[in-house]
């Protein structure tokens, strides 16, 4: 199971933007596991979105239980394989 969920929607008004977005609940920790688990996706997105993202689309990275205990290559590989099935 991934460490978090992706959800990519077209935005439809025909810019080819893309948006990020980044959620983890309290059930994932507390404030400073929370907000550890947001820095990596700010890191993953900077380096992957660029180039696999859907343009003119928006993305939500939600992170899940055991997602924090993740090494950051897996993560990385996750997500590109996420990025790959998204709709264009």
């Amino acid at each position: 199971m991934p460490g978090f969920v992706l959800l990519v929607r077209p935005r439809g008004d025909g810019s080819p933007e893309m948006r990020v977005g980044y959620t983890v609940t309290k059930k994932i920790g507390n404030a400073v596991t929370r907000n550890r688990m947001k820095r990596r996706f700010r890191a993953l997105a900077r380096e992957l979105l660029p180039t696999q993202g859907v343009r003119g689309a928006d993305h939500v990275l939600i992170g899940r239980q055991g997602g924090i205990e993740r090494d950051f290559a897996s993560l990385r590989a996750e997500l590109a394989k996420a990025l790959a099935k998204a709709p264009r």
